[in-house]
């Protein structure tokens, strides 16, 4: 963070200096005591149980309070900033820090996709320019503060990532970030743990509506159907669509699968903000496999093109993009199977894109699928794991291996739509392995998908994966 002075802090918290220095200088803030350090300014919100010795450790500091605890000031080198509301002076903070910077703030939200969107805008822009922004998926409210602090004196742009547990999360986000350009990947189902309800998951997305506000740009999938809820047409910024299916100012057209990615061309559609070249065609080629990764790339195309940067150079840059992994990442295994691993997250919509990637690159292989609990889905989880099986069953696959006991949910529903392919279902991971055994061969590809926090399938996975690093 850009280093500040107690002085200061004081002006912008509406603050009295009562102990210390108003010369002392912090370079960082924090609000929990757990990562209170030397040097840092701490933000007293906690009013009982006060590890008093956490802070005495962590000398010289800052600590602005709206009480003055007797135990804080004899405290020795810590100097005290008296406040009349300790939230008040914390959100007085984060505004005067935030307003500090006149730079693009892009916030992305998403069901699927806001981490590799948000890291194909960063490796773009990151040939030329200052990026901070969000690191791989760590998007929780928690981070919020430190992401904020990121920003500093050379800065150039700031790509951070919106995620929703609950109703409000976006617009608490807004709070930190205030967003110039706000990014909806999609909308589907999940987090129903904290929304309660697929509508209200929906209406806690849309809340990027209201905090990217009436003088910033929003970009938006035209081919996502909830999208299309939300209602746009009393939105007073400017509004950018990709998409393809549906027409869209940024639409992929002759799409297909190539080595190790996506090809696709790019059509643009003019408009007077943009400052287009003759040329309305862009040939692009995304790394990472499937129709939703072309779907990432446009909306980094459009968000990047929105900051000045030249479609053709975007498009050239983005070739040397490389993708988080367990992001259906491509492998080889011990009996020279391919394993496609889509591990790092589940929910319905990404099951989905996982098995339309499967089918786009099997190429006549017998195609397997091991797929875990969908969580997080709340009262709704019955429902979402049938529509999964059907999903499944219009799709197809040749063998499909389910592990739990909602994921018993999906193989069932598969077989009652009418899927041709064998099911085979497991209440836990015991006998997965051996059945793999038999049916995997040098003809197969194995997709395996579940969320990283299922440990069964985690587990083996890496030991699929490290026969896979042996064999190569």
């Amino acid at each position: 963070m850009k280093p500040l002075s107690a002085r200061t802090i004081c002006l912008y918290v509406n603050g009295q200096l009562i102990k210390g220095s108003d010369k002392f200088r912090i370079n960082d803030v924090v609000y929990h005591l757990q990562k209170m350090g030397p040097n840092k300014l701490l933000f007293l919100k906690q009013k009982w149980q006060i590890d008093w010795e956490k802070i005495a450790q962590s000398v010289p500091c800052v600590v602005v309070t709206d009480t003055v605890f007797a135990e804080l000031e004899r405290i020795e080198d810590c100097t005290i900033i008296k406040v009349n509301n300790i939230e008040h002076a914390f959100w007085g903070f984060v505004n005067f820090y935030r307003n500090q910077f006149s730079i693009p703030v892009v916030s992305v939200t998403g069901t699927n996709g806001k981490t590799t969107t948000k890291d194909m805008i960063k490796h773009i822009l990151g040939f030329d320019h200052n990026v901070t922004g969000t690191k791989k998926s760590a998007n929780s409210r928690t981070h919020h503060l430190t992401y904020l602090l990121s920003i500093e004196k050379h800065t150039d742009v700031a790509v951070f990532e919106s995620a929703v547990g609950a109703p409000g999360d976006v617009l608490l986000a807004s709070r930190y970030f205030k967003p110039t350009i706000g990014i909806i990947t999609n909308i589907g189902v999940y987090h129903l743990d904290g929304c309660k309800t697929p509508e209200a998951y929906l209406l806690a997305k849309a809340e990027m509506v209201q905090a990217v506000g009436s003088k910033g740009t929003l970009i938006v999938n035209a081919d996502d159907k909830n999208t299309k809820k939300i209602g746009l047409k009393k939105f007073k910024g400017d509004i950018h669509t990709f998409g393809v299916t549906n027409r869209a100012d940024f639409r992929a057209t002759d799409i297909t699968y190539g080595d190790n990615g996506m090809q696709f061309e790019l059509n643009v559609k003019k408009k007077k903000m943009f400052s287009f070249n003759a040329k309305k065609k862009y040939s692009v080629f995304v790394p990472g496999y499937g129709h939703h990764q072309v779907l990432n790339a446009l909306a980094a195309i459009a968000a990047v093109h929105e900051m000045g940067v030249d479609i053709n150079v975007a498009a050239k840059r983005l070739r040397s993009f490389k993708n988080l992994p367990a992001h259906l990442e491509i492998s080889i295994g011990k009996w020279g199977f391919t394993i496609l691993d889509d591990t790092w997250s589940s929910t319905p919509s990404s099951l989905t894109a996982a098995f339309q990637t499967l089918n786009g690159i099997s190429r006549g292989k017998k195609r397997i699928a091991l797929v875990g609990d969908i969580k997080r889905l709340g009262d709704f989880s019955k429902e979402f794991h049938r529509q999964t099986g059907e999903m499944i069953a219009e799709n197809g696959v040749d063998v499909l291996i389910t592990v739990g006991s909602k994921a018993a949910e999906i193989a069932k529903q598969a077989k009652r739509k009418g899927l041709k392919g064998k099911v085979y279902t497991f209440p836990t991971i015991h006998g997965v392995e051996e059945l793999l055994k038999k049916i995997l061969d040098k003809n197969s590809i194995l997709l395996v998908k579940s969320s990283s926090t299922n440990d069964e399938i985690m587990k083996l996975k890496s030991k699929l994966k490290l026969r896979a690093e042996k064999n190569k």
